[in-house]
């Protein structure tokens, strides 16, 4: 599997200056060659492909408008960056969705540029790299190994500051733990589990929203191209970007808490761009449910575990003891049945999903090999860390 490794970079002024003009040649390169295509299919009705402008490519660099100072393979990458927004144009055509068709980019928003490690960007020394065209080294702080040696990397501009990542393949561990768990996430509680336990959501929007407004206001007063606008603005981006951080590092902890816990954890397969749309779109971002359970598969993978995701239609009206399937309204908090179980509505959604994601009854193969490893580990009773009572497939 390929994971991404962010590290922070410290050029220097004159290094800056160098790595946002790259970036402005990149943001042109990628305004000229959609402007041929364009141009290509509305005079003589060709569309053009990537091979045929990566050999234009070549000859744009012997003109010597500025392309020659950078690295080849890095602009071919803005090509391929282009020919990815085309291919991605079609498929929704042909899906009947939105089709989006390819805009021009903005100086001002073109924040990152790809390069092959070896190629355009090369590793020195620890703490140091070099990239083509820049003069020096750059500082980079190694906080942390990489596992591998990286394929590829980003060169990316946040809010002033610049950051490399690191593409590398990582191998997964070997079947580790047979413990699995139900997760159902929500606004009232950011996950509710099979096993009883509710997290409560942190809600960073809302601790911050007086912040955010003070700053929303004082760049409405400023004149649209001034200075002070440009640095105001800065500022509100500073501002929404520590917001960022605070949620992301709640969300890297929780999940790496319950992949150390379980090696199996089944969720609800949620439309989230969907829900984000709608009327509580301000609680669904600031919950972040598709980062949370993106963070929980490749942390399950790279531990040799599993996320496996499961149909949500009724799993909130469904009763985990006797199935039994009842209307509840938002106001409803409790699950009540007529069996006698008498749960937290949110908890016992968690348990429906543990036993659609890891039970006897699985709707998929993967839950089906995953629950004949959890009964093979608990038969051998070697190797696992897992007690009898942790595996509950109701």
């Amino acid at each position: 599997m390929q994971l991404s490794y962010k590290y922070r970079i410290y050029p220097t002024r004159s290094q800056a200056a160098m790595l946002g003009e790259m970036l402005r040649d990149f943001c042109a390169l990628y305004n000229a060659a959609l402007e041929e295509r364009v141009d290509a299919y509305r005079k003589r009705g060709i569309c053009l492909g990537y091979t045929h402008q990566a050999v234009e490519l070549k000859a744009v660099r012997a003109l010597g408008y500025g392309f020659e100072h950078w690295s080849f393979s890095a602009e071919q990458q803005v090509l391929r960056r282009l020919d990815k927004a085309f291919k991605a144009f079609f498929r929704r055509c042909k899906a009947g969705e939105k089709p989006g068709f390819p805009r021009f980019r903005a100086r001002a928003r073109y924040h990152a540029a790809e390069f092959r490690v070896g190629d355009g960007l090369t590793l020195r020394k620890t703490g140091w790299i070099s990239i083509v065209g820049i003069p020096a080294e750059i500082k980079c702080i190694w906080h942390r190994n990489l596992p591998s040696e990286p394929t590829s990397a980003i060169l990316t501009r946040q809010n002033g500051k610049w950051y490399v990542v690191f593409h590398v393949e990582v191998k997964e561990a070997a079947f580790a733990s047979a413990a699995t768990v139900g997760l159902d996430v929500g606004l009232t509680s950011l996950v509710a589990l099979s096993t009883g336990e509710t997290l409560p959501r942190p809600n960073f929007t809302k601790k911050a929203a007086k912040g955010l407004r003070k700053r929303s206001r004082a760049l409405a007063r400023c004149k649209t191209g001034s200075n002070k606008r440009r640095k105001t603005r800065l500022l509100k981006a500073k501002y929404e970007t520590r917001i960022a951080n605070k949620r992301r590092d709640h969300l890297h902890k929780l999940s790496r808490n319950l992949v150390r816990r379980f090696g199996g954890i089944g969720t609800e397969n949620l439309s989230v761009k969907g829900l984000a749309k709608g009327i509580h779109a301000k609680h669904v971002n600031d919950a972040s449910w598709a980062q949370l359970i993106s963070m929980l598969a490749y942390k399950a993978a790279k531990a040799g575990g599993a996320v496996v995701k499961v149909d949500p239609r009724g799993t909130t009206r469904e009763c985990p003891r006797c199935g039994h399937v009842a209307v509840k309204t938002l106001a409803d908090r409790m699950h009540i049945c007529d069996c006698g179980c008498v749960l937290d509505r949110d908890v016992a959604s968690a348990m429906v999903i543990h036993h659609r994601a890891f039970s006897f009854k699985a709707r998929n193969d993967l839950s089906r090999k995953w629950t004949e490893e959890c009964l093979g580990a608990l038969s051998k009773g070697s190797g696992s860390r897992l007690a009898p009572e942790a595996v509950c497939f109701n």
